[in-house]
């Protein structure tokens, strides 16, 4: 009998011990799930590992898949850190019930209350960290700039067969239009959007770097990309895509009212996550003026948090050096638009 008691005793301990390791390793790493797909990132995350001790542990998928995995898995999910790409992704995944709400002081000073989640009595669903300007790019050889320089100038008569734009339902589009809708209301947009079908050049194809590389070769006067992806080809070594950036013009659109669109990547903490005060601390190192810096001059994206310098030539260059007027709406009510766009978008006949 002595001897079985102290086989358990020792079997205990052993248990004890593995159990607390366990605890150990799991406190000094976080599972990040993310559909930030740049090999730039690779730095970001090796420097936050470097300052904290935190290993990061990623899985990549799209956001459509990272939302679906996320439900899947439930309350077993191991990920303590959501990435997506854009606001409207981003509103789904908090109506989802995904992410868990967090307050952090160094957060709410760092990202304005225009690009973070609407607060709820237990903290934040989560908050954007980079943004990218949807920004309009013309033929300096065929189209006057006063005539693109708003987003309502797209659908004008001046435009017909000129425009040139990716799948309406895209949600970069679905946040654009779901930000004129904001400032325009239903009516207002609809019609506009009806406008911007009669004025397209073809029909609506591949991804924003096809609609510059459209207007470089002639296909179309005028089309709309997010900013980085005009910066990309900016900031290449190959003669082919700096000759595409010379022959396009680009304008940031209404400057003289609303300001322009801007989209947002942003993160969240998982709902279940298992080491919460490292997931938050993940989050403020990304609210950091050096993680800032690199979401500017790695990945072509402008900064989120108040008052970050940055030195990207290319991001520069389109603004002529200067801050550009960007709208103030919360990136939270654009999410919140994307289902009445879609449906105006399948009145209109925007594919």
């Amino acid at each position: 009998m002595k001897k079985r008691l102290v086989l358990s005793a020792v079997a205990a301990t052993t248990i004890s011990v593995m159990c607390a390791g366990a605890v150990q390793a799991q406190d000094q790493a976080i599972n990040l799930y993310s559909a930030r797909h740049y090999a730039s990132d690779d730095a970001l995350y090796a420097n936050f590992t470097r300052l904290t001790g935190l290993k990061v542990n990623r899985v990549d998928a799209d956001d459509a898949g990272i939302i679906a995995r996320l439900k899947a898995e439930g309350s077993a999910s191991p990920a303590d850190v959501i990435l997506l790409v854009d606001a409207a992704r981003l509103w789904r995944g908090e109506q989802e019930g995904l992410f868990l709400p967090v307050k952090s002081e160094s957060l709410e000073a760092r990202i304005p209350s225009s690009l973070r989640a609407t607060p709820v009595a237990e903290g934040t669903p989560w908050f954007g960290f980079s943004t990218r300007a949807r920004v309009i790019v013309y033929d300096k050889t065929k189209v006057k700039r006063e005539d693109v320089e708003t987003y309502e100038k797209l659908a004008d008569p001046v435009n017909k067969g000129k425009l040139c734009i990716r799948s309406g339902s895209h949600p970069y589009n679905l946040s654009l239009f779901g930000a004129v809708l904001e400032h325009m209301g239903p009516e207002k947009t609809e019609t506009w959007l009806k406008g911007l079908v009669a004025n397209m050049a073809r029909a609506p194809k591949g991804g924003d770097t096809d609609q510059i590389k459209g207007v470089a070769s002639g296909e179309c006067g005028v089309a709309v990309t997010n900013s980085y992806y005009l910066a990309r080809l900016m900031r290449s070594n190959s003669p082919e895509d700096r000759a595409v950036t010379e022959r396009v013009g680009v304008v940031f659109p209404n400057q003289s009212s609303w300001g322009t669109h801007v989209n947002v990547a942003g993160g969240a903490v998982a709902r279940y996550s298992k080491n919460v005060p490292g997931a938050v601390k993940f989050l403020e190192y990304l609210a950091s003026p050096i993680a800032q810096n690199h979401f500017a001059n790695g990945n072509n994206e402008w900064p989120a948090a108040s008052s970050v310098t940055f030195d990207n030539a290319a991001l520069k260059s389109m603004t002529g050096g200067k801050p550009f007027k960007s709208e103030t709406i919360p990136i939270s009510a654009v999410g919140a638009n994307q289902v009445k766009v879609q449906q105006m978008l399948d009145r209109v006949g925007f594919k």
